[in-house]
This record gives C-alpha cells, structure tokens and sequence, in this order.
C-alpha cells in the first residue's frame, strides 16, 4: 500500500513539473521586440503626426485637448520628470512622445490595446506610461493650479459667487461624482455602489469659474457624499475652522447680523454652520423654495464643472480599464489639467450640459441648529428688499 502511495505521489510530481516546464516554455518570449512594434519611429502615430499637427493649430488642439503653447508650457513642466536613460539595447521613449500618449488616452479613453496599435508601442509600455505620466502631471500642477486658498483667495471667489450667482457670503460649491471602473482585485464589495456597477468617488470642491479648488480621489463607491465628505482632508479642515475662511460678515446691503461664508450642497450633504443644503421637498413655504432655487443657481456650478471635465477628458465616459492606482492617478491629472488648460484656453460651455459622472443617491443626514439657524438668515435675506432677485418668483 505504501509502494503505492509513494508511486502516486511520484506520478502526481512529475505531472506538476511537466506543467510548469510547459508554462515556461509558453511565456517565453519570440521577440525581444514585436515586428508589429518594431518600425515605432517610421510608422507609429506620434512619428507620423506629430509635426504635421504642429503646423495647423485646430487640429493640434482637437488631438491633444489643449493649445500648442499651453502644451509646450505643460512639457517642460513635466520633460525632466519624464526623462528616461537610453540603454544598450534600444532608445527610451521621449518625453514628448510619453505626453501624447497620455493626453491621447484621457482625451478618448481609447484602450491600451488601441494604443499599441496606434502608436506601436507594448500594452505594458503603454500603461506604464500613464501612470508614470499621470503621477508626473500631478505632481507639477497640484501646488500651482489646486492649491489651497488663503483668505484674500476665499473672499474673491466669494466677490464672483455674488457677481455670477448671486448667492452672497458662498466660498465654493461641493459635489461627490461616481467614476465607473472594473472591479478591483479582492476588494469584495467595497466598490460595488448603489447603480450596481464599481466606482470610486471623485469628491470635489469648485469656485464660481468652474475650477476646482479640492479635491478628494479615490473613496469606496459604496460610502455616501456626506461619509466621503467627513473623512476627506478638507472636510476634516472645515470642521476644525482650519481653512482660513474670511471672518463672518454682514449680508450685501445689511448691518447686522454677521454671516459665516458657506459651501453649497446638495441634500446629500448634512447642513452645518459653513455648509447649506436645501430644504427637505416637502410642505415648502414660498420663502424655502427661494432658498432653494438661490442655493441651486450658486451649486450648479460643480455640476458643469464636473461637465467640462468629462467632455474634455473622456476616458471619463467610458469604464476605466486601468489597476485602481493608476485610475486614481488619471482622475487627479484630468483635474489639475482641466484648471491648467481652463485658464490658458478657456473652455466650451455646451461641454458642460451633459456628462457621465453620476451624482451619489440623496441619503437622509441630520445637520444641526447652528447650520438651521444660518439657513434661515440667509432664507430671509433672500426675501428681503436688500437680497431678492426681480426674476426669482417667476422662477420657482
């Protein structure tokens, strides 16, 4: 009986062994380089393109998402962070090159497998590339263009919340968007949200001119605005009184009383001293659903911001295929781009009425009395000779 065991055991081994010799011999590699990659520099897209869209100025913007200075300027922020050694063996893919790439995968979203083809570059490579390029952009922007306001900074974007929306005493508008990608590896249910597919949360906090001031990347889909919120660096700051907010002023027009500056929310949002949602649906008086249709004017702006985005960096439309390091990577670089190119280029408003980022459901959270009570300052602002608005009746 032992003889037989030991005979099993033996076949059983060597059948393990064979398998594994055959994988080894399976995974080798035939081509130190692809024959379908090898001609890159005489056929891949960047080689074939590049300078020619140089030459006509829509076309380079329709390809790269941005204008030719605003991406000469953004290359030599990042050229020395992307610089690679050539080796022995083949020359290191350019920092140019390495940018376009990049820039062409958020503009569309296209698949590394279509990167590969396109520019005749390995699907590995390729994806190397946009996370090394992604970090990069982060990197060399963050400080620059999402820093953090200090409080001559908090009272301008007030000053053109007021001009724009009409909604005095506001300092930013915060919105939490769902960004749709595949499943993480053994991550359970964590991601899985409420729409029923995988998402992480892009949390954000945008000024009157459609730029975003904060942002938080990268929240489990399956957490609400308002938990995303509290964990987040800035809620945390806002809780503590540590953002440097301008002290507490009269209302436009008024002496008294002195008013906090606030964040506009949605209902998802719990309602606080520095932080209005609206009024519950139900059994409104005329005076709340004016706060209601003033608060919506001042919050819409997150929504088209989050609408520009999408609409210029659209890989946003589409699941993100990519390990959920580098698809957090490419939403924070698709942000600090979207402020970089904002304010060289400009942007297209039409981009902003639709995009494919969804808002969180409405969860039932709890504010407190100090939040009520400033709400209601505010709702009787908002009906009073000094804060009304001709066209605000006719609206609601």
């Amino acid at each position: 009986m032992d003889c037989y065991r030991r005979r099993h055991v033996a076949v059983v081994v060597t059948a393990i062994q064979l398998e594994r010799l055959r994988r080894r011999r399976a995974s080798r590699r035939r081509f130190w380089v692809h024959p379908v990659i090898a001609q890159r520099q005489e056929r891949g897209q960047f080689w074939a393109l590049y300078q020619n869209l140089r030459a006509h100025e829509d076309h380079f913007f329709a390809y790269m998402r941005m204008s030719i200075s605003s991406f000469d300027e953004l290359l030599g922020l990042l050229e020395s962070r992307l610089m690679h050694q050539d080796t022995f063996m083949r020359d290191s893919i350019p920092p140019v090159e390495r940018l376009v790439i990049t820039l062409r995968y958020l503009g569309t979203g296209q698949s590394l497998a279509s990167l590969h083809f396109s520019f005749l570059i390995g699907k590995s490579t390729a994806s190397v590339i946009i996370r090394e390029t992604c970090v990069a952009i982060w990197n060399a922007l963050h400080a620059a263009v999402m820093g953090q306001p200090q409080k001559e900074q908090w009272q301008e974007i007030a000053d053109v919340f007021m001009q724009t929306c009409q909604f005095p005493n506001c300092a930013g508008a915060i919105d939490g968007k769902h960004i749709r990608i595949k499943k993480p590896v053994r991550t359970g249910s964590q991601f899985y949200n409420y729409k029923k597919y995988f998402s992480f949360v892009l949390f954000a906090m945008c000024d009157a001119n459609y730029s975003f001031r904060y942002i938080d990347v990268g929240s489990y889909g399956s957490r609400s605005d308002s938990a995303v919120f509290a964990h987040s660096e800035f809620g945390k700051l806002l809780h503590d009184k540590a953002l440097d907010l301008p002290e507490n002023t009269a209302l436009p027009g008024t002496t008294s009383p002195a008013m906090p500056f606030v964040f506009v929310a949605d209902e998802a949002f719990a309602l606080g001293e520095n932080l209005m949602r609206p009024y519950s649906s139900r059994g409104l008086s005329l005076a709340r659903r004016v706060f209601n249709y003033r608060l919506t004017r001042a919050r819409r702006v997150v929504e088209c911001a989050f609408g520009i985005l999408a609409n210029k960096w659209r890989f946003l439309h589409t699941p993100i295929h990519l390990k959920l390091e580098t698809a957090i990577s490419a939403v924070k670089a698709a942000c600090v781009l979207h402020n970089f190119v904002r304010a060289r280029d400009g942007f297209n408003f039409e981009d902003s009425l639709t995009h494919s980022l969804h808002s969180h459901r409405p969860s039932v959270v709890r504010g407190h009395r100090q939040g009520a009570a400033v709400r209601e300052q505010f709702t009787a602002y908002f009906m009073s000779p000094h804060g009304a608005l001709p066209w605000q009746l006719d609206s609601i």
